[in-house]
C-alpha cells in the first residue's frame, strides 16, 4: 500500500471520527491539515526513495555497458595473442554484460514512469494543502456564521470534510490504475521469460559468428 493510499484512509478515518463526535467543524479543518502535512513529509521520503532506486538502475546499466565494452577489447587482445578459447570466453562475457545492461535499462524505464506518477501525486497533495491553508480563514468565518443553526453547522462540517477528501478519492483511482498496470507488467515479464529462453537457443551461434568475424579482422590486419 503506497503512502497516498494510507493517507486517504487516515484522513477518512479521522474526519469521520470527528464528525461522529459532533466536533466543531474548525477542528476538522485543523486536524485534516495536520494529517496532510504529516503525510506530505512521508510522501516526499517515498518519492526520494523511488528516485534513488531509479538512479541506481541507471548506474547499473552504465556499469554493465562499460564492462561489455572492456570484454570486447579483451577478446580482440586474446585473439591477437593466439588464444582462441580465451577470446571466445571474453565474447561470452561481453554478451552477458550487454544482456544485463539491457535488463537494467528496461527496469529504469519502468521506474521512470513510476517516479513521474509519484511526483505528480505529490504536487497534487501539496496543492491541496495550499488550497486548504488559503481557505481556512474563510471556512472558519462561514462556520461562525452558521453557529446560529445546528443543522447548517452539521452540513457545513460535512461539506468541509468532503472538500478535503475529494482530491484523495481521485488519488485512490489513480493508485488502482497503477496497480493494474503493475500486474499487467508482471504478466508480460513472465511471458518474456519464455521468449528469452527461446532466444538463447541461437545465442551461442551469434557469439560464434562474432568470434569468426573478429578472427577475420585480426587475421586481415
Amino acid at each position: 500500500m503506497s503512502i497516498f493510499d494510507r493517507l486517504s484512509r487516515l484522513l477518512r478515518a479521522n474526519v469521520n471520527e470527528l464528525i461522529s463526535k459532533a466536533e466543531d467543524p474548525s477542528l476538522i479543518i485543523e486536524q485534516t491539515l495536520r494529517d496532510m502535512r504529516d503525510a506530505y513529509n512521508d510522501a516526499r521520503a517515498e518519492v526520494a526513495g523511488a528516485i534513488a532506486h531509479q538512479n541506481k538502475l541507471e548506474r547499473e546499466a552504465n556499469t554493465n555497458r562499460k564492462l561489455s565494452e572492456e570484454y570486447g577489447k579483451k577478446a580482440e587482445e586474446a585473439l591477437r595473442g593466439g588464444s582462441e578459447d580465451l577470446a571466445r570466453e571474453a565474447l561470452r562475457r561481453k554478451q552477458n554484460y550487454l544482456d544485463l545492461a539491457a535488463g537494467f535499462d528496461a527496469q529504469f524505464q519502468t521506474s521512470s514512469s513510476t517516479v513521474d506518477q509519484l511526483k505528480t501525486q505529490l504536487r497534487a497533495l501539496e496543492a491541496k494543502i495550499d488550497e486548504l491553508e488559503s481557505k481556512k480563514q474563510l471556512l472558519q468565518a462561514r462556520q461562525q456564521t452558521a453557529q446560529a443553526s445546528e443543522t447548517l453547522e452539521k452540513v457545513s462540517g460535512f461539506d468541509k470534510a468532503g472538500s478535503a477528501m475529494s482530491a484523495f478519492d481521485e488519488m485512490e483511482r489513480k493508485i488502482a490504475d497503477q496497480e493494474d498496470k503493475a500486474r499487467a507488467m508482471g504478466q508480460l515479464r513472465e511471458e518474456g521469460d519464455i521468449d528469452a529462453q527461446l532466444s538463447n537457443l541461437g545465442r551461442n551461434k551469434a557469439i560464434e559468428d562474432e568470434f569468426e568475424a573478429l578472427k577475420r579482422k585480426v587475421q586481415g590486419s
